[in-house]
């Protein structure tokens, strides 16, 4: 089993700031944009929340694919949520694993913060 190490405030990428600073500038506002569109989806909100709240910090594929559609739109849901850079993903063998990139989850707790 890999460890994953704990995320502190000091991981964060500073792409996006909270959204209570001044000035957003349009490059933080498109990525921030993105990341949310892609969450706007019923399904990929689920496969995000799966992947993250995995205990081992990572999952594979199989391991989260039924969420009630096909493994094609599932595929389809997970590439647009590694496009948004909300998931990166590694593939072993057959399978792919997900994982949210710590200062993804960092970066987004701030932006409401």
């Amino acid at each position: 089993m890999r460890r994953v190490k704990p995320v502190t405030v000091d991981d964060a990428v500073a792409c996006c700031p909270p959204l209570t600073s001044p000035d957003l500038s349009e490059a933080n506002a498109e990525k921030m944009a993105a990341m949310f569109k892609a969450l706007s989806d019923p399904i990929r909100l689920r496969l995000f929340s799966r992947v993250a709240s995995h205990p081992e910090g990572e999952v594979c594929v199989c391991d989260i694919a039924d969420v009630g559609v096909s493994q094609p739109t599932v595929s389809h849901h997970l590439r647009k949520l590694r496009e948004s850079g909300l998931l990166v993903s590694e593939r072993r063998g057959t399978w792919v694993f997900y994982r949210v990139p710590p200062e993804v989850m960092v970066a987004m707790s701030h932006m409401f913060a």
